[in-house]
């Protein structure tokens, strides 16, 4: 959508009736984008509502409606702003495989391509523009200290709460390193992934950066965990034929 006002006039609506409106985004560049739907509405006889707005009347309500010479309400108006965040196309999947009961420390490294430079796309401070705030982690990754520094929000989301419950206390993932290539656009983080699966396993998850200056990466990740080492071998000797052979040995908890 682009930063202008589309009038639709002469749309009749009837008590308790709804209305659509369709907002179509297609973003050319990794950027937020910014407008606003505006509302407006008359009624059909031309009559005002006898409401007048003073200047003792709410602040929000003098914004929300158009007056008459004479002071009566004309007309009422619901703004909405509206935000576009681009998301950039579904990526491969990255494999990280570890032995059960193993510890398997991985770099990672995801390709963000399309980046806008902060210097022409820095969002307004105090109207946060962000996706999913409250899903993706609150500490900004900072920065090399170059001029072209670009800040980074990352979380690592799983498909259900069943695999987070299975994943969370097993995976761990940090932000090591990142690199700017002004001529490309190209941004290259480098991630590390720890994995250290108690059993075997095969969950996906996905890694979800998003750029403060505008734009949205989902990385999938498949983590697999492979079968333990065996950790004995039990040798029982028999001692004649319909006879019981015993041996013991002993199973000790990991966890109370």
């Amino acid at each position: 959508y682009h930063n202008n006002l589309f009038c639709l006039a002469g749309i009749r609506l009837g008590p308790k009736e709804k209305l659509e409106i369709p907002v179509l985004f297609m973003p050319t560049e990794m950027k937020i984008y910014k407008t606003v739907v505006v509302i407006h509405v008359m009624r059909e006889n031309g009559e005002n509502w006898p409401y007048k707005v003073t200047a003792e009347s709410n602040t929000d309500l003098n914004r929300n409606v158009t007056v008459a010479e004479n002071g009566e309400t004309e007309g009422i108006l619901w703004i909405y702003p509206i935000n576009g965040m681009p998301e950039a196309p579904q990526q491969k999947s990255v494999v990280i495989c570890c032995q059960a009961r193993q510890r398997l420390e991985q770099r990672v490294e995801l390709l963000l391509i399309g980046v806008m430079p902060p210097a022409t796309t820095v969002p307004d401070a105090g109207n946060s523009t962000m996706v999913d705030m409250d899903e993706l982690s609150n500490t900004p990754e900072v920065t090399d200290g170059s001029p072209a520094t670009l800040e980074f929000l990352y979380e690592l989301q799983y498909q259900s709460d069943e695999i987070r419950s299975q994943l969370d206390s097993l995976v761990g993932i940090q932000l090591v390193e990142k690199e700017w290539d002004t001529e490309s656009r190209i941004v290259t983080l480098i991630f590390n992934v720890v994995f250290a699966p108690s059993k075997p396993m095969r969950n996906e998850a996905t890694i979800v950066i998003q750029c403060t200056a505008g734009g949205l990466w989902k990385f999938p990740l498949v983590f697999i965990a492979t079968e333990p080492e065996v950790d004995d071998v039990i040798n029982i000797e028999a001692v004649g034929l319909n006879k019981e052979s015993i041996v013991g040995f002993k199973l000790t908890s990991q966890t109370r």
